[in-house]
């Protein structure tokens, strides 16, 4: 299998040993096979993006948004109903460094995201301007989308992570 051998570059013996015995772990599993990762977990990042999209209807839903933290992966699996949770928690040991690395920046800059955009939203609901609130929450949403797209990617078996000036850029 030819994705496999891209997939087992770099790794040392018992890396792939262990990455191995968990492809065959996950069969008939919503793991992904190719990584060891599971697109469960992107519903930890959903709900803070519906929940920051309401926000200029119902602008009592800004205390909810501030309640949420991030969620490590397996903190996330580990308050889920995800049929294959512990798997999930135990294979994510094992996934292949080239996918954990990019997969946790881009987890790491949604984060970051969400705490700017709660700040933002915040600051525009105590000055009452309807319009900018509007425009700060769809900025957030629209880039935690791209993240969350990208974030995907990865689990799917890409290595490729959003550029970091557009984050700055929303940042800033």
């Amino acid at each position: 299998m030819a994705d496999d051998i891209d997939i087992l570059d770099g790794l040392t013996m018992e890396e792939k040993s262990d990455f191995l015995e968990f492809q065959k772990r996950v069969e008939g599993t919503n793991i992904n096979r190719n990584t060891l990762l599971a697109t469960d977990y992107l519903n930890h990042f959903n709900e803070i993006v519906m929940t920051l999209d309401m926000i200029p209807m119902m602008p009592e839903l800004l205390e909810e948004a501030k309640a949420w933290k991030p969620k490590t992966y397996a903190e996330h699996f580990r308050d889920s109903t995800f049929s294959d949770r512990e798997l999930a928690i135990e294979a994510y040991k094992h996934v292949p460094k080239k996918f954990r690395i990019a997969f946790e920046r881009t987890i790491t800059q949604m984060a970051h995201i969400v705490a700017a955009a709660i700040s933002r939203v915040e600051k525009e609901l105590e000055a009452g301007n309807p319009g900018p609130l509007q425009e700060s929450v769809s900025a957030a949403t629209q880039m935690l989308q791209k993240l969350t797209d990208h974030a995907s990617a990865i689990i799917h078996g890409s290595e490729k992570t959003m550029d970091q000036s557009a984050i700055d850029n929303f940042l800033g």
